[in-house]
């Protein structure tokens, strides 16, 4: 299947193994056994850059506080603003747990 795309069936399951989690316990089983250490790492990263985008935070100030370069920030602003809507809908989830 090199270089075809993945079966719609594939996704429909993974979509299906993520809704399924039912806590945080749960998520971080699934997630240390589906990604390597360092794809984690850059998921957490990504959504750390997200949430801090989304309270307003300056580029230059993720990028220190991050250690990341302010191009990894463009994009994480640009699937904010223009992606397909799941950070908004999580981020929002997620103030109103607090």
């Amino acid at each position: 299947m090199l270089g075809m795309a993945v079966p719609k069936k594939y996704l429909a399951d993974l979509y299906e193994l993520f809704s399924s989690v039912k806590n945080e316990e749960e998520a971080e089983l699934l997630l240390k056994d589906i990604l390597t250490p360092q794809e984690l790492d850059s998921v957490a990263e990504r959504w750390q850059l997200i949430q801090a985008l989304d309270a307003g935070t300056p580029q230059r100030d993720i990028a220190e506080k991050l250690g990341i370069s302010i191009s990894k920030i463009t994009r994480g602003s640009r699937m904010l603003q223009f992606g397909e809507g799941g950070f908004g809908v999580f981020l929002k989830r997620l103030k109103n747990k607090k």
